[in-house]
């Protein structure tokens, strides 16, 4: 099993959710979240007064999948997430060691 850790821009949330629900994934995991990479900011200006926004607001999707289903995964947040621009995000797959159900106790890929 892996957890795919997707930092996106807030506007594509719906694509991606639909491009998952595609690929097949039915759970994921939605985080507001503030940061930044590269590009560091930007300025703006407010009321005649220049000011720098240093964490821009960006969307966390979490999703643990089977390793079969990984690369469509990956490759349909690309392409939904994907505006070409400075910021559009970065993806984080990484291993799981186990899956459990609270409700029932299922444990692995049944957990998911």
């Amino acid at each position: 099993m892996k957890k795919i850790e997707a930092i996106i821009k807030p506007f594509k949330l719906d694509e991606v959710k639909d491009a998952l629900h595609e690929v097949g994934l039915q759970g994921i995991t939605v985080t507001e979240a503030k940061g930044f990479g590269r590009q560091k900011g930007h300025t703006e200006q407010y009321r005649g007064a220049e000011y720098v926004v240093d964490f821009l607001p960006k969307v966390k999707i979490e999703v643990v999948c089977e390793d079969s289903v990984v690369e469509r995964a990956v490759e349909a947040i690309i392409t939904a997430a994907r505006t070409g621009r400075i910021g559009d995000g970065k993806i984080f797959v990484s291993a799981v060691e186990e899956v459990i159900r609270i409700r029932t106790s299922e444990k692995g890929v049944a957990a998911i």
